[in-house]
C-alpha cells in the first residue's frame, strides 16, 4: 500500500458537521462558548470550514468532530462564512489524518437514517439570519431544518419561549443544545419551500423585508 503524501494535494471534500470554539473567546460567565460548523474541506495540513464566527489571521481554533476528534490550528485566512486554518500536528498525527482523509475519499457514504415524524435535513448553505422580537438581525449557522422547527447556532444568549424568526419564517425557542439550540416554528413550511424560506443572509433577508413591505 502507497504512503500518503504529507502535503496539501490530499484532500477530501466534504460537508461533515461539528463543533469549535475560538480559544481567545470566553463568555461572560467563564465558560467558553462553542459554535456548530461544517468541515467543507480537509488535507493533513489546513482544513476549511463553515462557521458562524470568524476570527483574525493568528488566532487559535479547537475543533470537534465525531469523525476526526480534535483538531487544533490557527486561522491562515477569513472566509465569508467561515475560515481556512492550518492544522497543529505531529507528523504521526498528520500521517494518521492523511491515512484517514485517504480511507473517507474512497469510501464517501455519510448518508444517515432518521427515523422523525417530520424528516430533517441539512440545508447546502448553513448560513442564515434571525430576526429577534425587536427587530435586531443576528448571523447566524443553520445544523439542519424540517418542516415543523430548525437546529441554529449563534452569538446569543435564549431562553426557552423566547420569540425570533429564522429568516422568514417565525417560531420560538424549545430546546437548548450543545452548541447552539432548536426553534419550533408556529405554523409547519411546506417541505419543497424549505431552504427559500429558511435560508436567508442578511443581505437577502432586508431585500426580502422591502419587498413584502
Amino acid at each position: 500500500m502507497s504512503r500518503p503524501r504529507m502535503d496539501d494535494r490530499l484532500r477530501l471534500m466534504t460537508n461533515m458537521p461539528g463543533r469549535y470554539h475560538l480559544e481567545k473567546w470566553t463568555s461572560a460567565n467563564g465558560k467558553t462558548p462553542y459554535f456548530a460548523c461544517r468541515v467543507q474541506r480537509i488535507s493533513p495540513v489546513t482544513m476549511s470550514m463553515a462557521a458562524p464566527i470568524g476570527g483574525a489571521v493568528g488566532d487559535w481554533v479547537t475543533a470537534h468532530f465525531d469523525e476526526f476528534g480534535v483538531l487544533r490550528g490557527q486561522i491562515t485566512r477569513p472566509m465569508g462564512f467561515g475560515f481556512t486554518m492550518s492544522l497543529d500536528m505531529t507528523d504521526e498525527e498528520r500521517e494518521r489524518l492523511a491515512s484517514h482523509v485517504q480511507w473517507l475519499e474512497k469510501h464517501k457514504n455519510y448518508e444517515v437514517s432518521d427515523n422523525r415524524r417530520y424528516r430533517r435535513i441539512t440545508p447546502k448553505d448553513p448560513q442564515s439570519t434571525i430576526i429577534l422580537a425587536d427587530g435586531v438581525m443576528i448571523d447566524c449557522f443553520v445544523i439542519d431544518i424540517s418542516m415543523t422547527g430548525a437546529a441554529i447556532s449563534a452569538d446569543l444568549d435564549v431562553t426557552i419561549g423566547m420569540p425570533m424568526a429564522l429568516g422568514t419564517v417565525v417560531g420560538r425557542v424549545v430546546r437548548l443544545l450543545d452548541p447552539g439550540f432548536a426553534i419550533e416554528f408556529l405554523t409547519r413550511v411546506d417541505f419543497d419551500s424549505l431552504e427559500n424560506k429558511l435560508i436567508c443572509p442578511r443581505s437577502e433577508l432586508r431585500k426580502r423585508l422591502i419587498e413584502n413591505a
